[in-house]
């Protein structure tokens, strides 16, 4: 069963996958593997859902979903990036007190990651766009935010560079990598070096459930800077 769920997986056919894997989680409802794994699902019909609303409600049933995982395997690197993920795709939908306490849950979960397995490139991905995100946040507005809600933890887009520079190099297939590092490049005003991050993203063939995205947000960016 967990290679039908897989193949499904890589084929990206969520709802399909989805069936499969909970099936193996009543056989298995204490494996993070299992568990992992349709929390990505959840997330993969989150993308695909019509409303904000479907959306969060989706989001929600992955985070549960990561949670248990996390509780489940503590030293399970993936477990415990699986919150940090889920928290990522929700933020957009969230309202702002809600985003400053997520901007922490995602910072730390990819930090466990790293922590628990230095090789784990999406974890680095993760922590990158993290600090890209927070570092683009204004002086003011951080300030307000911590006079409203909680302090941002602090965030540089030096560490960013580094952290995604550590995700290409450890899976130099994965082209969100290099689009997000071009990203980055693009925020400091090092635009040539930009465009030859997002080019090279976007000559690369999609294959995971984000690449479209990626793609468009390197488009677009690639545009602006022309």
């Amino acid at each position: 069963m967990f290679q039908k769920a897989d193949a499904l997986d890589v084929k990206l056919e969520a709802k399909e996958a989805l069936q499969v894997y909970l099936e193996l989680e009543k056989l298995h409802p204490d494996n993070a593997d299992v568990l992992v794994r349709i929390a990505r699902q959840y997330r993969h019909l989150m993308a695909d859902a019509s409303s904000n609303e479907e959306k969060l409600k989706l989001g929600n049933t992955a985070l549960q979903y990561g949670k248990r995982a996390a509780a489940a395997d503590p030293q399970n690197s993936d477990a415990q990036l699986s919150c940090a993920i889920s928290y990522g795709k929700m933020v957009p939908f969230m309202s702002n007190k809600e985003q400053v306490a997520c901007s922490k849950a995602i910072k730390a979960g990819a930090e466990k990651a790293v922590k628990l397995n230095s090789s784990n490139d999406l974890a680095w991905h993760i922590l990158g766009r993290w600090h890209r995100n927070v570092a683009s946040v204004g002086g003011v507005k951080k300030m307000l935010a911590s006079m409203i809600y909680d302090k941002l933890p602090e965030a540089s887009n030096d560490e960013a560079v580094s952290c995604l520079e550590k995700a290409v190099k450890l899976n130099p297939t994965r082209l969100m990598h290099y689009v997000e590092l071009g990203r980055v490049y693009a925020q400091v005003g090092r635009n040539s070096e930009a465009c030859k991050y997002l080019q090279k993203g976007l000559s690369m063939p999609s294959i995971e459930k984000d690449d479209p995205d990626a793609k468009a947000a390197a488009r677009e960016l690639l545009a602006s800077l022309k």
